[in-house]
């Protein structure tokens, strides 16, 4: 069952599917991707604690820069200086996150930081991340619209049952496996954030 919002909650939540509509019109697959993302997301918050308006909107906006060309991706990145610490065209898919949480915050200036914070992570990810960027990460992969795998079935099935912190630990390991399987370039600020997050986990492991 969706959650209540109030009435300033729900009127913003129908102003964003409406430009997200508006803005990936030309992109069906991305579109009905992004409200897949938004439905999934408001379900994970509620199953772990986390507000839904906030994870609502951050799977609807998620993927607002995807409706740009790879040039027009790098163009910006370039212009807004943003550092990945290598040529920006080896990790264009990862662009469309930190683009969005530098360009949204001017369109929708009533929106809280964590919301943009969490879209700029949703793919990356972070050594650091909230519980509302988990669970954006998290529904970005497993939304019911993407193609399963063993990986992508594995993190579905222990929704509920394991905590969220497992749930995006299962779910970034998994990226990097599909990187590996296909032969990818792998973005040396991933292996920072595997390797930092598998210290945490050790030292939080009983011994």
């Amino acid at each position: 069952m969706r959650p209540s919002y109030d009435a300033e909650q729900a009127r913003t939540l129908e102003v964003l599917e409406h430009d997200v509509r508006e803005h990936l019109c030309r992109k069906r697959k991305r579109l009905a991707h992004s409200l897949s993302v938004a439905e999934t997301c408001e379900g994970l918050a509620c199953a772990y604690g986390v507000d839904p308006f906030e994870a609502r909107c951050s799977g609807l906006l998620h993927d607002w820069e995807k409706s740009l060309t790879r040039e027009e991706t790098l163009a910006r990145a370039s212009a807004l200086g943003i550092d990945m610490g290598c040529p920006l065209e080896l990790v264009v898919p990862l662009l469309h996150g930190p683009l969005a949480a530098r360009e949204l915050p001017s369109l929708y200036p009533s929106l809280p930081h964590e919301v943009f914070q969490a879209i700029d992570r949703h793919t990356l990810g972070d050594a650091h991340m909230s519980p509302l960027d988990e669970v954006l990460f998290v529904a970005d992969g497993i939304e019911p619209l993407r193609p399963g795998s063993p990986g992508i079935e594995r993190v579905r099935s222990l929704v509920g049952e394991a905590s969220l912190h497992d749930l995006f630990w299962e779910s970034f390991v998994g990226g990097i496996v599909y990187v590996l399987d296909t032969r990818r370039y792998l973005y040396e600020g991933t292996i920072r954030i595997y390797n930092a997050l598998t210290l945490e986990r050790t030292t939080k492991e009983p011994r």
